[in-house]
């Protein structure tokens, strides 16, 4: 139903998110104690208990819509909180049917009506209605820049996700048949609509031209000049926005669209690339199976070209590393400014929790560095509150119970000549 209604993705990959987000999330969550005391510590004597944050305004995006209601109706009612779906207007039928699902099997096994609810009739007017309602405790927005600012500025407190330009680097000590393997099948997982999907490859140059080949035998078509201008032309408007049209398609049709013609099952396009910024508008985040490709002469420079990318639309989002030498692992893991760094496997599943240790999720937090109120993938822990019982452990300082005797205030004349002698000895050392 998303595919037919959205035309983005592959139905058997959808199927799989929507697995995930069912199977994979409540088996990370059901154990999560969310109500009554849920923590004790007889040594500083407190008492946690969880406190349900309210109504949750859930917005949700076409890319990954059904497996995305599925994911936050299971982490926000887990926490106690009532959910509003607001869907993106491309997806509305598939999401609320989704919803109406969930809402069933909710109240069919006890929970009150009206709990899980979902807009049927999307508009910016109204999505805005809910998530400045008085009603409102946290929003919950999983989309594009534009809807996730436009959360953030209602003043509700509100968990965005950031843009996910993300780097592969492979590095000379890689398993090179296996990068080769996993950066095809992630690039081409639901035609890439997953903001963690890898975005360019930065191939350590020893090994580059032996993982073009395996990429190529993967179903990797590495395009010409001539073709690569027609993907930028096709990709971007002049102004650098993304061609709708061109999100979440198979890459033969993509090459049609942008009127060349590639080798029957080539599942991405590659495009070799030597800049970074606006002036390489590939260099930007593809929701679709376009990869740009770099070489780098050793792992420093390969870190430099990431961080490039990176600070390009992607900061605080995530990036993917295949390499067997744990210095160099390390050297990414302190150098990048991102919160998710997936070794040796496939970034599209690795960083929402499929297939590492990450906690399962379908909104990817970028941080402070990338305009989050954090960097965690975003679960049920984010969505209740914890009140602390707190016994007292020693006594107030005896002058905190004598009566004090009052003194004058500091003369405001002096303070502020202290403040600047010290903002001018400050400006001296710099």
């Amino acid at each position: 139903m998303a595919h037919e209604e959205t035309g983005y993705g592959v139905p058997a990959h959808k199927k799989l998110k929507n697995e995930f987000a069912a199977r994979n999330v409540w088996e990370s969550i059901r154990n999560i104690k969310t109500v009554g005391v849920i923590g004790r510590d007889d040594a500083r004597k407190i008492i946690e208990i969880a406190w349900p944050m309210g109504v949750v305004a859930a917005l949700t995006p076409s890319t990954n819509p059904t497996s995305t209601v599925i994911f936050k109706i299971l982490i926000a009612v887990k926490a106690r909180d009532a959910i509003v779906i607001a869907p993106h207007p491309s997806a509305v039928r598939c999401c609320y049917e989704t919803a109406v699902l969930m809402a069933q099997a909710a109240e069919a096994n006890g929970a009150p009506k009206g709990l899980i609810s979902c807009m049927q009739h999307v508009s910016l007017p109204g999505t805005n209605e809910l998530m400045t309602h008085k009603n409102t405790a946290v929003i919950l927005a999983t989309g594009g820049t534009p809807m996730v600012r436009a959360a953030h500025s209602t003043g509700k407190p509100a968990y965005g996700v950031g843009p996910g330009n993300v780097p592969v680097y492979v590095d000379r000590s890689a398993d090179i048949e296996k990068a080769a393997r996993y950066i095809v099948a992630s690039k081409a997982f639901d035609c890439s609509t997953i903001c963690a999907t890898e975005q360019a490859v930065v191939a350590d140059a020893p090994i580059s031209s032996r993982l073009v080949r395996l990429m190529q035998e993967q179903g990797a078509y590495f395009t010409s000049e001539r073709e690569t201008e027609l993907l930028r032309n096709l990709l971007f408007t002049p102004d650098g926005a993304t061609n709708t049209a061109t999100v979440g398609r198979p890459a033969t049709t993509l090459a049609a669209m942008a009127g060349f013609t590639v080798p029957q099952g080539t599942r991405v396009l590659v495009c070799r690339l030597n800049r970074v910024g606006k002036e390489e508008p590939l260099s930007r985040e593809k929701l679709t199976t376009v990869l740009g490709w770099y070489d780098a002469e050793g792992w420093e420079k390969g870190c430099e070209r990431c961080i490039e990318l990176i600070q390009f639309g992607g900061r605080g989002h995530s990036l993917i590393l295949h390499a067997r030498d744990e210095k160099v692992i390390l050297a990414f893991g302190l150098e990048k400014p991102v919160f998710r760094i997936a070794v040796n496997t496939m970034g599209t599943l690795g960083a929402i929790g499929l297939t590492t240790g990450v906690m399962p999720s379908l909104t990817l937090g970028a941080g402070g560095v990338g305009g989050s109120i954090t960097g965690d993938n975003i679960t049920t822990y984010h969505l209740f509150n914890v009140k602390r019982l707190a016994y007292e452990l020693s006594a107030p300082p005896v002058a905190a119970l004598v009566p004090g005797e009052p003194v004058s205030g500091p003369d405001p004349a002096e303070v502020e000549a202290v403040v600047r002698s010290v903002v001018e000895e400050i400006l001296k050392t710099r």
